[in-house]
């Protein structure tokens, strides 16, 4: 079921990418594969997939003690406690949301690996529940990052609140494209070209939109069980 899920998931940002005059391969899809086993991993790896998303550490390590050959995603919050086994384990993270997050990180990259790519998570709609930097602070937080040998900036990431219908989506994926723009040109940032945005159910809006990166989960691995971090 994962290999022909994954099938149905390329094709759709294939024929998304076709429909927006883009190029397929500047799209690249995030299974997350958080609270799934490492069976279904390995379903997915053998079927050609090796960017993986998690968000709960404890779940993640042991996957990515198995699978070291994989590129692991970091996606949500990042706690103040969990900074050094992040930045230890994962390879990009998909939060940064804070200064004093960004140097943990960077001060807990181990010696000998490569500087941990990192999005950072902008609210673009001031929603409480959404966690995230006012687009009015990002400015702030690349000038810290910037100074972070072991961090490296790759663009930005943000999720529409559940309630926007798809025509609201669009334009919050729009905005998402329009700051990253203005950023890369306010700081000289030629490498900040990357928009991790859409999922499974609104990623054509967000490809048509400039996303580089789509995360899907359910529609590859099925439906989630609720767990609480460890």
């Amino acid at each position: 079921m994962i290999p022909e899920n994954l099938s149905a998931i390329r094709a759709q940002i294939h024929q998304a990418c076709l429909q927006t005059g883009r190029a397929p391969a500047t799209v690249h899809l995030l299974a997350v594969s958080k609270t799934k086993p490492a069976a279904a991993v390995a379903a997915a790896m053998n079927a050609g997939q090796r960017d993986f998303g998690e968000n709960y550490l404890q779940d993640a390590l042991p996957k990515i003690a198995a699978y070291p050959e994989a590129t692991w995603h970091f996606i949500g919050q990042i706690q103040s406690n969990k900074t050094k086994d992040i930045a230890a384990h994962f390879d990009v993270v998909h939060g940064l949301t804070s200064e004093k997050i960004a140097r943990r990180l960077n001060d807990a990259r181990p010696i000998g690996r490569p500087p941990l790519k990192a999005f950072i998570q902008v609210n673009l709609v001031n929603e409480n529940a959404k966690n995230g930097v006012a687009p009015e602070a990002v400015p702030s937080l690349i000038t810290v990052v910037k100074d972070c040998q072991n961090l490296r900036l790759l663009g930005l990431m943000a999720m529409p609140p559940a309630t926007f219908d798809l025509a609201k989506r669009h334009t919050f994926f729009s905005e998402l494209a329009g700051l990253q723009a203005q950023i890369r040109e306010d700081f000289d940032l030629p490498q900040f070209q990357e928009l991790s945005m859409g999922m499974s159910d609104d990623l054509e809006a967000a490809i048509a939109c400039g996303a580089t990166w789509v995360r899907v989960g359910t529609a590859i691995f099925g439906a989630r069980q609720s767990q609480q971090e460890a």
